[in-house]
Parts: structure tokens; C-alpha cells; sequence
């Protein structure tokens, strides 16, 4: 797998060079003929910490849309929903999850993605190289905001 590196002052990580990304910080990479295997990046799982729990509400093999909410997961630092960003069919989530919800964190973009789909990415998904002018946006915007102000 080729990967291509972002740095920054407080963030540097490496993201897979053939997957697509969302403006809302998952990849996803193909995963057979229209299957999709979705997870997420490596900041935003620096931003929950290490999973602890993954629930999904998306009926297996029912409808989502990009936006729709499917699911939630909890960390050490912060729950958070989790939000279809394709177009198509839930296909279930990652069963690795249910025993050790950490991989999400210690193995991102192998075996801790969160859940399969059949279908479409989001009209406004990126490659790798958007999404890390992306990430740089973000991090740029957060610094200003005195709610992530470094100590």
C-alpha cells in the first residue's frame, strides 16, 4: 500500500494514497465490485482516543445516504455519531470491533475500519492529496479556536 505523509507542528501521520476521503474525516477504500469498506482517518481518531464502543442503528443491508447518522462510537476522549458518507446499502459493521474496539485507533486502515457499503462515496469526496489540504485547513482553524489552545 502506498501512503503519502502529512506533517504538522503537533500532527504528522501517513494516509493511504489510493483511498477516498470525506470532508468529515473517513476513508474509504473499494472492497470488491461496488463494496466499500469505511473507516476513520488517523486524525480523527487522534481526536476520540482509543474506541471503547461501536453501536450501529443502520439496519444490515438497509438504505443510507451520505449525512444519514448510523451508528456511534465512544473513546477515551469523546463519543461521537457516526455519519453514512455514501450513498447506498449498509453492509454490516466490522465484527473485529466487538472484541477490541482499539484497533480502530492502533490499525486505522487494515483491519479497524468501522463498516461496509454498497454503493456511491459522497458527491464531495477527495482523493488523498485533497483531503490533506484539507486536514491543514482544519488544523490551521483549530489553532485559532481557543477551545484547542495548546497549554
Amino acid at each position: 500500500m502506498e501512503f503519502v505523509r502529512f506533517k504538522d507542528v503537533h500532527f504528522s501521520a501517513r494516509f493511504p494514497a489510493g483511498f477516498t476521503y470525506s470532508r468529515s474525516h473517513y476513508w474509504m477504500a473499494e472492497d470488491g465490485a461496488d463494496k466499500w469498506k469505511v473507516g476513520l482517518t488517523k486524525f480523527a481518531t487522534r481526536m476520540l482516543g482509543e474506541l471503547v464502543e461501536v453501536e450501529w442503528q443502520a439496519p444490515l443491508h438497509g438504505a443510507i445516504h451520505a449525512g444519514d447518522q448510523i451508528g456511534w462510537v465512544e473513546g477515551f476522549k469523546a463519543a461521537s455519531d457516526v455519519f453514512a458518507c455514501m450513498d447506498g446499502t449498509f453492509l454490516g459493521g466490522n465484527p473485529l470491533l466487538d472484541e477490541d474496539a482499539c484497533i480502530v485507533r492502533s490499525d486505522p486502515y487494515i483491519d479497524g475500519w468501522l463498516y461496509r457499503a454498497a454503493g456511491n462515496p459522497e458527491k464531495d469526496a477527495m482523493n488523498a492529496h485533497q483531503y490533506l489540504d484539507l486536514l491543514g485547513d482544519t488544523i490551521s482553524k483549530m489553532r485559532q479556536d481557543p477551545r484547542y489552545a495548546q497549554e
